[in-house]
């Protein structure tokens, strides 16, 4: 992500912004990510069960965290994707697997930005993501 805000620092700004700006703030958090490699975007790497179509891709960092690259064809599941690497990015892998995502996205909402098609994508993510966490650790 070149966006190197942290959870809190936009949380602070969401919470001060209205409905339709929130919404826009996360389609803006999309736009940040780090670019995902056309490459990369394989059915090994797409996410099961999100409307839109979501791609994630684990590298390992010499120091043995966890860097995601990410993508999806939809802004508002982009920005989610976001917020989600907000919290994991180059995290060691128990780091990853000690916090607790759901509450830490509790603030944003996001069953007020998605359908309820769309927020079935989202713990499929996460689960994805503390999986790669789970096969480094110990």
């Amino acid at each position: 992500m070149t966006d190197m805000r942290s959870l809190a620092d936009i949380q602070e700004e969401f919470e001060f912004l209205e409905k339709d700006d929130r919404h826009r703030l996360i389609i803006d958090l999309g736009r940040s990510l780090e670019a995902m490699p056309d490459v990369l975007k394989t059915p090994a790497t797409l996410v099961r069960g999100c409307q839109a179509q979501v791609w994630t891709y684990p590298i390992r960092n010499d120091d043995g965290s966890l860097h995601f690259l990410a993508d999806s064809t939809s802004a508002i599941t982009k920005g989610i994707i976001a917020l989600v690497l907000t919290i994991v990015q180059d995290q060691q892998p128990k780091e990853i697997l000690a916090v607790d995502m759901d509450e830490a996205l509790r603030p944003f909402e996001l069953q007020n930005h998605l359908t309820s098609n769309r927020t079935g994508g989202i713990p499929n993510m996460i689960a994805l993501i503390r999986e790669t966490a789970g096969r480094y650790t110990g």
